[in-house]
């Protein structure tokens, strides 16, 4: 449609011209509007509205979905070519196409495969009035493939040198995410020494002793099939050295001092420079020739990558990395280029024109290199379509004149370079309508007085048509000296005022017809703030109040808002807001600033502020503080049937201002005694507008609160007893279950007494069924919670109502609830399982949903049961363990976890709902492959002998499989404890003994032995064993502590000490003196010498000494027993007649020596001679 884009307001001759809107010829889209009623009968050529991407990657495991829908009048018909060719979908039962659309979906589910699909595809929609493509869409199916196997060599190397572990994941589609872990999954720890390249490597710009370890392994996540592959995992060990040299950086990528760099227009921009060097080399970067582009450019990765998005060609030029650190500085220059792809400077738009008129259809593009134009008409390139008089190609742009309903068509338009393309359709829709008022009849506008008004008057008609707007029924066109008229219609009036007030007809003409509509324009009074809140100072610790009193339009409703510098009011609940006021309670000198009042209406909105200054008190005397006293002479007035003003005078606050009044209430009627609390108003008030229910015979009382506390309530007002009415409200928390598959119940929370608004409340209970076409069944019972509908069909949606009425009448309509009656167990079971094992532990199962009137109630979900096969020796035991799975929701598959490996297993599935499961679907068996063993159950060495160890075991208690062989290793280990050579031997899995031959004398051996499967090798057990020397060296190795002979020698030495310290208890009971030092003299060993004092020893023994205890006692040996050699005497020698010397409780006072020994005896030291009591403790 041919349009002339007019000014705001149309310059007219005198006389008061109508104001006429022209609408003539324009070389731009216009698309035919998208009313419902104007399109039923409208015809247009087919448009793409919506297409699969062009680079369409697909899920292999899923049903193909090629995207392809369109509109038009006559609705479209759809067609495809692949590759160029048509695509006979008729001829490929796995193909299908989605009812009225150009959709296509391959079903490769059940059969066929992703590959044989791939292609390019392109679909056409046609009409009677053109044809539509779509871009070419390359279906191709993701890839993730697996990792390449290789031997990796652990990596050694010395601290400090610098290491690049190669990742090289497998090329899939499209391109993984990498990322390193460990063995047990964790992120490895990145920072600016290590860090990941852009192309998966993992770089060390110089290694530490903790970056020893064996587990790096990269990883690669392919997201659209939803699969990570693993690297095999790289060992590394770091060899710390001496002394680490100190280097200056080089780059470990990118190599040389300069690379080129090619990125497309839009795309992220990436360069990375990676260093290494000791210390660690920091990374910069700069632009040479220029700045990097602010709020576009991030570094990541620790500064080794530099991004710049929404890149363009202004970005092209020379990128400088620098890495340094503080032996020196090296850099690598980036050289950028940035190509584009083909981009729209002027897509074509739609066109629609009537018979005769001109036109033209703008194609621009611009990309790097320079993009080429082609044209198509429905579909065909245009130097090979049908020929049409009408129109005339100028490279970009195709002229249209004096066109005729023939030139209806859909062209395209074609951009494309090296990089890619853009196809764009736009149609010519030649048609001859009569104008159309798109506008709702009779809407109504409101405006504030004194502001501009805009009525629309949205139309449609071809050729265009002229509009000109009416004011009143009888009114003439309107004048450009007050009104202003708007291209697409709408009628401006800058100053409206109230006088703007009235109806508004807006007519459109063209020389097929005219029509015509109405609107309504009502003009408000603005809102204004009448007081004002004022500039206020307040002392610290008192209470400010600001006004602010806002009048209106009696028709509009204002909303109040207070703000504290520009911010909300802090959550503080020192701030109350009332009709009028802002009241700060306890003012601190945070609450100074700005406070400023904002009402709103829908229309308008208005403000106004004032400043708070916070002072420090003036000192006074210190007060008496205490809680207010009560209020005072209440009063009750303008009594109404559902409100009341209740005034009272407060009393003394006691030095504390009041900060509220709280208001309570008592219903004499339903609650005697019992007081409710009805509201509170800010203590600057001493009357309150209270709302009042009906049927309440009302008493109220008021108390004052202040920072210390509330007062004590006043005395109770006169009573005022209300009118009974109506009731109000509904019963809340309506509901409806059945309790049986045959009944619904319908409960409520009843009304309280006071909710009831008069005598005799009971309540009309309705119900009928959701999708039936049954009148509401009603019942109306007394004051209870619940009704029981029954004889209803089982899980049937019903829509309830519950209203309450009394005496005097109904509430208002309830609102209408929806339940079900009472659910039934299913009664049909899933089918179509099937299972699909993923490994030794883990499989899939899916199944077919059951059909939804089955189920007889609200679906909770599937429920599976499945058990491993118990063997004959097991099969006696009084139950199978079942273990359950629940999927909750309308879920097809899951997954079962925790499978034990090469099992035989059976599971069925059944229905959930509220009520219960249905009936189990038929038993499905599978099997899990193997899986590797757990460690044999026990290793032990026997026979030891000079050259060979015998080794028996018993096999894994988990063998997860059938046991292929076992593994033994085995290793020698030396003095200090380190490991000889490893020999690897492989032994039948039948055997449960192995004897080794041929090995070295004495000499220890470490074992590892581990069982095999054919799924791989499992947990090891390692044990260790010893070679003997000799026959007579194995039998001396025996354990003499187990040898009865010396068990009876011990007990008989352990006896005989009994028996002396037994002598020497009776020999202390009969007292008198012990003469050691004559002792001393009679055995003139020459080795026995006495002990001095100044050396720590003892020297002779004086009178004065009988009573002190021994300072120092004999050394004896660890078995606590005197060897004959330590000394020529025993007990013995003192026996009757002989005064020994004891202290009160009995024991030594003196010290008897032997011969010294060369060495001390091994074992523990005594600090003192053992007395009886210590002796028996030391066997006990």
């Amino acid at each position: 449609m041919q349009l002339k884009i007019m000014p705001k307001k149309k310059p007219l001759s005198a006389g008061r011209v109508p104001l006429i809107l022209l609408l003539c010829q324009m070389i731009s889209a216009l698309e035919v509007p998208l009313d419902p009623k104007l399109l039923e009968d409208l015809v247009q050529p087919p448009t793409i509205t919506q297409q699969s991407p062009k680079d369409y990657i697909i899920d292999p495991r899923e049903n193909i979905v090629i995207q392809c829908e369109a509109k038009g009048k006559p609705p479209p018909s759809f067609s495809w070519t692949r590759n160029g060719t048509h695509f006979d979908i008729d001829k490929d039962p796995l193909v299908t196409m989605k009812p009225d659309s150009g959709t296509l979906i391959i079903n490769i589910m059940s059969e066929g495969k992703a590959e044989t699909y791939e292609g390019v595809y392109q679909c056409t929609a046609r009409n009677e009035r053109g044809a539509a493509v779509s871009n070419n869409i390359v279906v191709r199916p993701s890839r993730s493939p697996l990792w390449t196997k290789e031997k990796l060599e652990p990596i050694i190397l010395r601290n400090g040198q610098s290491l690049v572990l190669p990742c090289r994941p497998p090329i899939g589609l499209p391109p993984p995410i990498i990322f390193w872990m460990d063995n047990s999954f964790q992120r490895l720890p990145q920072s600016e020494r290590v860090s990941q390249g852009l192309n998966g490597d993992l770089y060390f710009s110089n290694v530490l002793p903790e970056d020893t370890r064996e587990d790096y392994i990269c990883y690669a996540r392919f997201n659209h099939t939803q699969t990570i592959q693993q690297k095999q995992p790289i060992s590394v060990k770091v060899i710390s050295a001496k002394s680490n040299r100190e280097r200056p950086p080089t780059f470990l990528t990118p190599e040389g001092n300069a690379s080129n760099k090619e990125e497309l227009r839009g795309n992220v921009l990436s360069l990375e420079c990676i260093a290494e060097g000791l210390p660690t080399p920091i990374i910069y970067w700069i632009k040479e020739d220029g700045t990097l582009p602010m709020n576009r450019t991030f570094y990541r990765n620790f500064q080794k990558t530099l991004q710049i998005i929404q890149v363009s060609e202004a970005d092209s030029g020379n990128y400088q990395c620098i890495a340094k650190n503080a032996l020196g500085a090296i850099h690598h220059t980036i050289s950028v280029t940035v190509k584009a792809a083909p981009y729209w400077i002027m897509a074509p738009q739609n066109l629609v024109l009537s018979p005769g008129e001109d036109g033209a259809l703008i194609c621009r593009a611009n990309g790097n290199p320079k993009p080429r134009i082609s044209w198509l008409s429905n579909g065909v390139p245009i130097e090979i379509a049908p020929d049409d008089p009408s129109r005339k190609i100028d490279g970009d742009t195709i002229i249209f004149s004096n066109v005729q309903e023939r030139s209806s068509a859909v062209y395209q338009c074609n951009a494309s370079n090296e990089y890619g393309y853009l196809l764009a359709n736009a149609f010519v829709n030649v048609l001859a309508e009569p104008p159309r008022i798109l506008t709702s009849a009779n809407t109504l506008y409101q405006v504030i007085a004194n502001r501009p008004a805009f009525l629309d008057c949205a139309f449609f008609g071809s050729p265009l048509p002229t509009i000109e707007w009416f004011k009143g029924a009888k009114g003439s066109a309107l004048g450009e000296d007050v009104y202003g008229l708007h291209e697409n219609g709408t009628l401006e009036i800058p100053v409206a005022q109230k006088e703007s007030t009235g109806t508004y007809t807006c007519v459109a003409r063209n020389k097929l017809g005219m029509a015509k509509n109405e609107v309504n324009l009502e003009i408000k009074d603005p809102t204004r703030i009448i007081k004002q809140p004022e500039y206020a100072v307040v002392q610290r610790g008192n209470t400010v109040s600001f006004e602010c009193k806002v009048k209106h339009d009696h028709t509009l409703i204002p909303t109040v808002t207070w703000l504290k510098d520009n911010c909300e009011l802090p959550n503080d609940g020192r701030f109350t807001v009332d009709k009028d006021h802002l009241v700060v309670a306890e003012v601190s000198d945070d609450d100074g600033g700005t406070y400023t009042c904002v009402a709103n209406t829908t229309l308008d909105s208005v403000s106004a502020s004032a400043v708070l200054s916070v002072v420090a008190p003036t000192p006074t005397p210190a007060p008496i503080y205490d809680v207010p006293n009560p209020p005072f002479d209440l009063e009750l007035t303008d009594q109404l049937d559902k409100s009341v003003q209740l005034s009272w005078t407060p009393g003394d606050d006691n030095n504390s201002p009041i900060t509220k009044f709280i208001i309570e209430y008592e219903d004499a009627m339903h609650e005697a005694g019992l007081w409710h609390h009805q509201t509170e108003v800010p203590g600057t008030q001493t009357t309150a507008q209270l709302k009042l229910s009906p049927y309440v015979n009302y008493s109220f009382r008021v108390m004052a609160e202040n920072s210390l506390g509330r007062s004590l309530p006043s005395e109770a007002s006169e009573q005022y007893l209300t009118k009974a009415a109506e009731p109000d409200k509904n019963p809340m928390t309506v509901e409806g279950l059945g309790s049986e598959p045959d009944n619904l119940v319908i409960t409520w929370k009843p009304l309280n007494g006071f909710e009831s608004n008069g005598p005799g409340l009971q309540y009309k209970v309705s119900w009928r069924q959701k999708d039936g076409d049954d009148e509401w069944t009603s019942v109306v019972v007394a004051n209870v919670s619940k009704y029981i509908v029954s004889g209803t069909p089982t899980f049937v949606p019903y829509l309830i109502k519950v209203q309450a009425l009394n005496d005097v009448g109904f509430a208002p309509e309830p609102a209408v609830v929806m339940g079900h009656s009472g659910e039934d167990l299913p009664m049909v079971a899933p089918g179509n399982v099937h299972v699909n094992v993923v490994n030794s532990t883990l499989a899939e199962v899916h199944w077919d949903p059951v059909p939804l009137k089955s189920i007889r109630g609200h679906l909770q979900g599937y429920r599976i049961y499945y058990w491993k096969a118990q063997s004959s020796s097991k099969r006696n035991r009084r139950h199978i363990e079942k273990k359950i799975l629940t999927f909750q929701g309308s879920k097809t598959h899951g997954m079962l976890p925790g499978l034990e490996p090469f099992s035989h297993y059976t599971l069925h599935i059944r229905v959930v709902n509220g009520k219960g499961e249905g009936p189990a679907s038929p038993d499905r068996v599978f099997n899990t492959p193997e899986g590797v063993p757990s460690a044999p159950s026990a290793l032990k060495i026997v026979n030891p002998t000079l050259d060979s160890l015998t080794l028996e075991w018993d096999p894994p208690s988990h063998p997860n499989g059938i046991l292929t062989e076992y593994t033994l290793k085995y290793q020698p280990i030396n003095s200090t404890h380190e490991l000889g050579p490893l020999v690897d031997l492989k032994i039948p899995a039948n055997k449960t003994r192995w004897t080794l031959k041929n090995l070295n004398f004495s000499t220890r051996y470490k074992f590892y032995f581990y069982a095999q499967t054919s799924a791989g090798s499992g947990s090891q057990i390692t044990e260790e064993a010893v070679t003997t020397v000799d026959e007579a060296m194995a039998s001396r190795q025996v354990d003499i502590a187990t040898q009865g002979w010396f068990i009876g020698l011990m007990c008989a030495v352990a006896l005989l000490i009994l028996i002396l310290l037994i002598v020497c208890f009776i020999r202390r009971n009969k007292g008198g003196k012990y003469p050691v030092k004559e002792k001393e003299d009679a055995h003139a060993d020459p080795e026995i010498q006495p002990m001095k004092e100044d050396d720590g020893t003892f020297g002779e023994y004086s009178d004065a000494e009988d009573h002190k205890p021994l300072k120092k006692g004999s050394r004896t040996p660890s078995d606590r027993t005197v060897k004959k050699e330590d000394s020529d005497d025993s007990l013995v020698d003192y026996g009757e007649g002989v005064n020994g010397q004891f202290n009160e409780d009995g024991s030594f006072i003196g010290q008897y020596s032997g011969k010294k020994e060369k060495e001390p005896a091994e074992g523990n030291e005594s600090s003192e001679a053992p007395s009886p009591v210590n002796a028996m403790n030391s066997f006990v």
